[in-house]
């Protein structure tokens, strides 16, 4: 299973753990179990401290699910376990647990890990999850800490792909998906601070009293994605009082998995731009404020005002938009009701959910036609359709796409609804050039239709375009003074990484001069 290079730097990995840990394994007579059975026994070969016990073995732990294992430390009942071969993404969630498990310290705050341990009552947690997903490994290695650090939490990482009827038993159309105690818990990326949040119901009013009680900022920064990033480190970097504030340290760089285009950086993915972006922030002095939902912008007379969810409201001599964007909906009956339950918008994530069934993509431009090209390496057929009469796609792309026999695209279509019972089994377009409308049978859609500014909370208060988009003049700043505005939620063309680090950077310093003449003696 593990060629040399990769067993030589687990061994690395394995001499610090300093617990023993026993592996229970349920396992079968099947090629998947065949395959743990060697994975299992490579990581036992690795170091001394692991054994490997199959189930039918005296005090083996059973699961209903093979092929599984658990993993404990010699004693204890397994809290953490895999169901399904943690390869891809999910190998350094082995790693983590393994090393967790076995005694190694883990990098949470000492914080977070008190919270942890501190939660009362029995949670019990499934995630499930594919390999190819990029936002999945997170959840699951946030999870797995929470069952290392309390012994009443458990969980369990689940392959969909390879549990098939599970998937469908349970209706799970979106990764990651998290159940509790079998109910569900929450889907999509969620960091261990975010989880927390909703199993300990009495953190956000803690959080809003000390949010609430800190000084006036000189910058505060909405937002940190790159822009917000970007603007951080150059006001900090002038030695001012500098804060961030975020729903997602990261944003939408978090969900993008090939970077192929951030000059000197031949290739990277989105999660580890932004563990950079972070590492690189927090060596300055500033207060990032993470998980933290803005509500209001309030414009004042030199000090301005940002409310949170929580109710917390922070203040600041300057303020720095950059709350970048988020996936563009259709806007169309259904959509929202089966978000999850068919409608996607990572085709990377989703996309082996729907392993042999029929999806439509819904948008021909880049994006739109990589997804369908992705995606009918895996699905039984793919049905793009696009508004305008030619799709917008590079030449290449194209070509590509009009060479795979299982794709067809329909131009010149309008999609005006989603159909489904409990879960998607069609939808219905316009044909534009003839008014006719058809349906077309199918259990997955995925919308890849462009970005929508996240500029809500400062409708009424700053000029927006109709769009929504943020306007800036040329040196970032709206339309009061003292706010600023930087990257995908501004007017400012080409929503690209490295234009809107630029413009955080632009922002910040504009910012910075702003304050010196604002406190300059008359």
């Amino acid at each position: 299973m593990l060629d040399a290079n990769i067993k030589t730097q687990l061994k690395a990995y394995l001499d610090k753990v300093t617990q023993p840990i026993e592996i229970a394994a349920s396992l079968d007579e099947g090629d998947k179990s065949g395959e743990m059975r060697t994975l299992l026994g490579e990581l036992a070969e690795l170091s001394d401290k692991i054994t490997v016990v199959e189930s039918g073995a005296p005090g083996a732990q059973v699961s209903e699910r093979k092929p599984s294992f658990a993993l404990a430390r010699r004693g204890e009942p397994g809290r953490v376990r895999f169901a399904g071969l943690p390869m891809g993404h999910e190998f350094s969630s082995l790693i983590l647990a393994l090393l967790q498990v076995g005694g190694h310290p883990p990098k949470a705050t000492p914080e977070l890990i008190e919270q942890i341990r501190a939660l009362d009552g029995e949670y019990v947690f499934e995630t499930y999850i594919s390999l190819s997903c990029h936002n999945c490994p997170e959840v699951v290695q946030a999870l797995n800490l929470m069952a290392v650090l309390n012994p009443n939490i458990r969980h369990t990482m689940i392959d969909g792909a390879l549990f098939q009827d599970e998937v469908e038993a349970r209706k799970i159309m979106a990764v990651p998906t998290v159940l509790l105690n079998g109910q569900p818990f929450g889907q999509g990326r969620m960091e261990l601070g975010e989880i927390l949040a909703k199993v300990d119901t009495g953190a956000a009013a803690r959080d809003a009293g000390k949010l609430s009680a800190k000084d006036a900022f000189d910058v505060l920064v909405v937002g940190g994605g790159p822009a917000g990033a970007a603007a951080a480190i150059y006001a900090a970097r002038k030695g001012i009082r500098t804060g961030v504030v975020a729903e997602r340290f990261g944003g939408q760089v978090m969900d993008t998995m090939a970077i192929e285009n951030f000059i000197s950086v031949k290739y990277t993915e989105g999660p580890k731009l932004v563990a950079s972006l972070e590492e690189h922030v927090r060596e300055y002095d500033v207060d990032v404020m993470n998980l933290q939902r803005v509500a209001q912008l309030v414009p004042g007379a030199g000090v301005h005002e940002v409310k949170l969810d929580n109710g917390a409201v922070l203040k600041a001599k300057s303020v720095i938009v950059a709350t970048g964007a988020r996936w563009r909906e259709m806007n169309v009956p259904g959509e929202r009701e089966f978000r999850g339950k068919g409608v996607a918008y990572c085709p990377h994530c989703d996309g082996p959910l729907f392993k042999g069934k029929r999806v439509a993509v819904i948008g021909g431009g880049n994006s739109g036609v990589e997804a369908a090209i992705d995606l009918a390496g895996v699905v039984a057929h793919v049905t793009l359709l696009e508004f305008a009469d030619e799709l917008r796609a590079d030449a290449v792309l194209q070509k590509k796409l009009h060479s795979l026999p299982n794709v067809t695209v329909i131009q010149s279509a309008q999609t005006t609804e989603v159909t489904g019972s409990d879960k998607v089994d069609g939808l219905v377009y316009k044909d534009r050039a003839s008014g006719e409308t058809r349906r077309i049978e199918l259990e997955g859609i995925f919308v890849q239709i462009g970005l929508l500014p996240n500029t809500d909370f400062a409708k009424g208060m700053l000029e927006l375009t109709r769009f929504g988009e943020i306007i800036v003049d040329a040196k970032g700043q709206t339309s009061v003074p003292g706010i600023f505005a930087a990257g995908d939620c501004t007017t400012v063309p080409y929503k690209q990484i490295i234009i809107a680090m630029g413009e955080g950077a632009k922002a910040s310093l504009s910012a910075f001069d702003h304050l010196i003449r604002s406190s300059a003696p008359g």
